[in-house]
């Protein structure tokens, strides 16, 4: 499957993630991030599957003011955003189950 995920940069992330009235989960990713790419194809699935979720990433080393405006301190992180607010956060790279379990919550009544 080719990378269907969008791409936000510092520069779209309030119009794409903080304006979206769909829930935005971002990956904070960093192409050397060995982890990171271990959880991006979980991420597609998860962003193909689901309809009241968009998944877009954000690389830290080509967009650093956003990163670190989130406190993003280690990658693999997503932080899901729901109305412009942080709504939930999952750091590391973790089984799919884990993942949509952290979320879970923060989505319920999307």
């Amino acid at each position: 499957m080719a990378d269907s995920i969008t791409h936000v940069t510092d520069a779209n992330f309030q119009v794409e993630v903080l304006e979206s009235e769909t829930p935005v989960l971002v990956d904070f990713w960093a192409p050397w991030c060995g982890p990171c790419h271990r959880v991006s194809p979980i991420l597609e699935e998860i962003g193909a599957e689901r309809d009241d979720l968009r998944v877009v990433k954000l690389n830290i080393d080509e967009n650093m003011q956003t990163p670190m405006t989130y406190g993003i301190m280690a990658i693999p992180t997503m932080v899901l955003f729901r109305n412009g607010a942080e709504a939930a956060r999952v750091q590391g790279a973790h089984p799919r189950k884990r993942i949509e379990e952290q979320l879970e919550p923060a989505l319920e009544g999307v």
